[in-house]
């Protein structure tokens, strides 16, 4: 019996033994077990990750005693005799571990689906999912459904939030019929095709080569991933397509087309969404003709929850923008800084470069880092189009980057191994009127440890500039 049928989520989990795959840094994985733990459950937490890699992590769960910890290593045994395993987003798609949890009829639940599953009857879910824009979406959303007086909280994928933890926040109508708005990648959807469930409302921004080293090359398994937040949907239920993504679907092979077919001909109401739906006087902070398509789909959810158009364009026009994507971080001496962190592939830095377009030739552009089985074959010859000079972090994207670029370019290339480095070669480049970009067309690990590591320490340097 769930919460939604009058059982208290802490019952549900009270006296469960649950195993849960990762706990990592990002902070997700500590807000659902610290939400466990308080709920009572019986809990092994299990990380490849060492005691030392997690102190800071484990430091905050220290005063819970209901957990176990196995570090370093996953074990079968820790996925056998267990009422329930919540695994990371990121876990292999070939586990054996999961496979065992499988092979022993133990649920495997995922943070956002099974708040999903658990929510309250009269609890709106949102979302939101795609290759790129999806985090501008979400974020760009959330503040017009607050301006709109909405009671939102946000979710999934959003550095730092779990969203389990929000059963103990939401309340079904009675209450102020809250809404809850995911940011939700492939590795999330898995979770949402595992439970058979969908979000009330559905978001899909676009449908991009990426994460290919997961998907071990097969776009149609990650657009299968990427379609479960519509394939569970039900009547009543909206499924806004990004106007990308349905031209691409179309033209996909089965099995991967009918599974957003089924919302466009079924009873679920779908919907195509992108720049056209932005009315073309409405003037945004955020740049980039990318952003204008992201802009769209927001205004095409809002207008579904009723909210008035003077209270999007408001919200929408004053919206600064998502940390880490094309994030102005600072001036300094004429020359400015911008963050696209999360640019992780190649897609990603060509829309960046196309947004400071008026600025071609005047681009310090810091790219490159850890390929990712992604098709790098144009990054060399947009680059070229577009940058004063290029500084790349070693990696093997970077490595491929390097041959693809003319034997004498017209431009500086230099490879670094820090971003101290890349910092100060950028400075020493830098003049008036010129930017410095961050936007890498690649994974950071290597160099970094993750994309907000790559970006913090790009703000960090940035901000000790004189």
């Amino acid at each position: 019996m769930l919460q939604s049928s009058g059982m208290d989520y802490k019952n549900y989990f009270k006296n469960k033994k649950i195993t849960v795959m990762g706990l990592g840094l990002l902070g997700r994985g500590l807000g659902v077990i610290k939400f466990l733990a308080e709920c009572g459950a019986d809990l092994t937490v299990t990380d490849l990750k060492s005691k030392e890699e997690l102190e800071s992590s484990l430091k905050k769960l220290s005063k819970y005693k209901n957990i176990k910890y196995v570090l370093g290593e996953h074990r079968l045994e820790d996925f056998r005799g267990k009422d329930m395993v919540v695994r990371a987003p990121n876990a292999p798609l070939d586990s054996i571990y999961l496979a065992e949890a499988r092979k022993n009829k133990i649920p495997v639940e995922m943070d956002a689906s099974l708040f999903t599953k658990l929510a309250p009857q009269g609890v709106l879910t949102i979302g939101v999912t795609g290759t790129r824009g999806k985090s501008t979406v979400t974020h760009m959303l959330y503040e017009v459904l607050f301006a709109g007086k909405k009671k939102v909280y946000l979710g999934g994928n959003v550095r730092g939030l779990a969203t389990l933890p929000l059963l103990k926040k939401v309340n079904p109508p009675a209450g102020g019929g809250d809404i809850v708005l995911m940011e939700l990648d492939s590795w999330q959807s898995q979770g949402f095709g595992e439970a058979q469930i969908s979000p009330n409302i559905s978001v899909f921004t676009t449908f991009m080569n990426d994460h290919m080293n997961y998907y071990k090359g097969d776009m149609d398994r990650y657009f299968i991933d990427k379609a479960n937040l519509f394939k569970y949907q039900k009547a009543g239920d909206v499924a806004i397509v990004g106007e990308q993504v349905w031209q691409k679907f179309t033209r996909l092979r089965p099995p991967t087309s009918p599974l957003l077919r089924r919302g466009k001909e079924g009873s679920v109401v779908a919907k195509k969404a992108g720049s056209k739906n932005l009315p073309s006087n409405w003037k945004l902070k955020i740049i980039g003709e990318h952003n204008r398509y992201n802009a769209g789909l927001v205004v095409v959810v809002a207008r579904e929850l009723g909210i008035a158009d003077k209270v999007i364009k408001k919200a929408v026009e004053s919206f600064a923008g998502v940390s880490g994507r094309l994030e102005l971080v600072r001036e300094v001496g004429g020359v400015k800084y911008f963050n696209d962190t999360t640019a992780t592939s190649p897609d990603g830095l060509f829309s960046a470069l196309k947004a400071l377009e008026n600025k071609k030739g005047k681009i310090i552009l810091l790219a490159g880092g850890t390929d990712a089985n992604l098709d790098l074959s144009q990054v060399g010859k947009e680059v070229s189009k577009y940058v004063k000079a290029l500084i790349l972090f070693k990696g093997t994207a970077t490595d491929q980057i390097l041959l693809q670029l003319p034997k004498k370019p017209k431009f500086p290339v230099e490879v670094v191994e820090s971003m101290v480095d890349a910092l100060k070669l950028a400075k020493g480049l830098a003049k008036k009127g010129d930017i410095v970009l961050l936007s890498p067309g690649a994974k950071s690990f290597g160099v970094f440890k993750n994309e907000f590591d790559r970006g913090d320490q790009f703000v960090k340097g940035v901000k000790k500039i004189k």
